[in-house]
C-alpha cells in the first residue's frame, strides 16, 4: 500500500515509517522539520518538507495518491497550547482539514490518527477505557478530540475508514524533551549534559508510559481493513514521575538530586489507560516493560546524544 505519514521525520512517525517500509509498503513522508529531523528519515521514503497547513498539500496528493494517511504531525506542547489556545486550535484543525480535503479528492481510503489520552476527563477510574467521558483540560487535548469528531464526519460523508489511537505517554529512542509526554527525554537530556532536571510538583503524579516500539505495533495493527474507530494505546500501569527520575539517574550514573519545581498548570495527579478493547479485537498488547524500555532508551541516548 502507499502510505503518507505526516510528521514522519519526528519521534513516533519516523519509527512507524521504518516499520511500514520493512513491511513492504510504499511510504511518503511529509514534515516541516519544526520538531522532526532529517536524521530520522528512512532513505527509502519520498520526503516532502512541508507544513500540513501549506496550500501545496494538494499537489502532494495529486502526485502520490496515497491510500492510507497516518497523521502524526502535531504541535505537542500542552503548556504552549494553554498560552495560545486560539493558535493551537487554528493550526491543528486547519492543517487536518487541509489534508482531508486534498485526500478525499484523490483516493484516500483510510486515516490512522495519533490521538491522545489527553482527551479524557480527569478521573480516579483507572485504567481509563474508551467509554469514559471526554473533557480535555487543555487546547492540545481539545484539538485531538475535535479531529476525532471530524474523522467521524469524513468517514460518514465520504466513506473514508478511520482509526484514532489514543496514546498514553510515549517514550523511547529519537524522542526530544518537548511536549506532554517528553519527561523521559527531558530528564535524560539534562542528566547527560550535567544539568539539573526539574520535577514538576511533588513527582508523585503518575503516568502511563508506553514504549515507542509498542506504539509502532499498534499502528501496524491499525492498517487492517477491519480496524475502525477509537482505541487506547497504553499499558494500564501507573508509574510516578519520581520513580522514572530515579531509574534514569541510576542508569546514567548521574549525581543530580531530586529537585522539585511548581506544579504545572492543570496537571493530572493520576493517569493510565486500558488497552483491553484493542487487545480483545485484534490481539495487540504492549510487550515492553518499563525497566527494559527505559534501559534501551538510555542506551540510545548515550550513543546518539552529545
Amino acid at each position: 500500500m502507499k502510505i503518507l505519514i505526516t510528521g514522519g521525520a519526528g519521534f513516533i512517525g519516523s519509527h512507524i515509517a521504518d516499520a511500514y517500509i520493512n513491511d513492504g509498503h510504499n511510504v511518503v513522508v511529509l514534515d516541516d522539520l519544526s520538531r522532526g529531523s532529517t536524521k530520522n528519515i528512512n532513505s527509502k521514503v519520498r520526503f516532502y518538507e512541508m507544513s500540513v497547513n501549506d496550500e501545496d498539500i494538494l499537489t502532494v496528493f495529486e502526485k502520490e495518491r496515497p491510500e492510507i494517511m497516518s497523521h502524526h504531525a502535531a504541535r505537542i506542547n500542552v503548556a504552549n497550547s494553554l498560552e495560545d489556545p486560539a493558535g493551537e486550535l487554528v493550526v491543528t484543525i486547519n492543517g487536518f482539514l487541509n489534508l482531508m480535503e486534498a485526500g478525499r479528492r484523490h483516493g484516500l481510503r483510510k486515516v490512522i490518527f495519533a490521538s491522545s489520552a489527553a482527551v479524557y476527563a480527569n478521573t480516579d477510574k483507572l485504567p481509563t477505557d474508551e467509554s469514559h467521558p471526554t473533557d480535555p483540560a487543555s487546547p492540545y487535548g481539545l484539538g485531538k478530540l475535535m479531529i476525532e469528531q471530524l474523522l467521524r464526519y469524513y468517514g460518514r460523508t465520504y466513506d473514508i475508514n478511520w482509526v484514532a489511537l489514543r496514546y498514553a505517554n510515549v517514550y523511547g529512542p529519537r524522542q526530544n524533551g518537548c511536549g506532554e509526554a517528553g519527561v523521559v527525554a527531558a530528564f535524560l537530556e539534562k542528566m547527560l549534559a550535567n544539568r539539573q532536571p526539574v520535577i514538576d510538583g511533588s513527582g508523585d503524579q503518575t503516568r502511563d508510559f508506553i514504549h515507542v516500539s509498542d506504539v509502532v505495533e499498534a499502528n501496524r495493527t491499525a492498517l487492517k481493513d477491519v480496524a475502525q474507530g477509537i482505541y487506547n494505546v497504553g499499558t494500564g500501569v501507573e508509574t510516578d514521575i519520581n520513580k522514572v527520575f530515579n531509574m534514569l539517574r541510576e542508569l546514567t550514573g548521574s549525581h543530580c538530586q531530586e529537585h522539585h519545581g511548581p506544579v504545572r498548570n492543570r496537571d493530572l495527579e493520576r493517569n493510565s489507560i486500558s488497552c483491553r478493547r484493542f487487545q480483545t479485537e485484534f490481539g495487540w498488547r504492549p510487550v515492553i516493560e518499563l525497566p527494559v524500555g527505559i534501559k534501551t532508551t538510555v542506551e540510545w541516548f548515550l550513543k546518539n546524544k552529545s
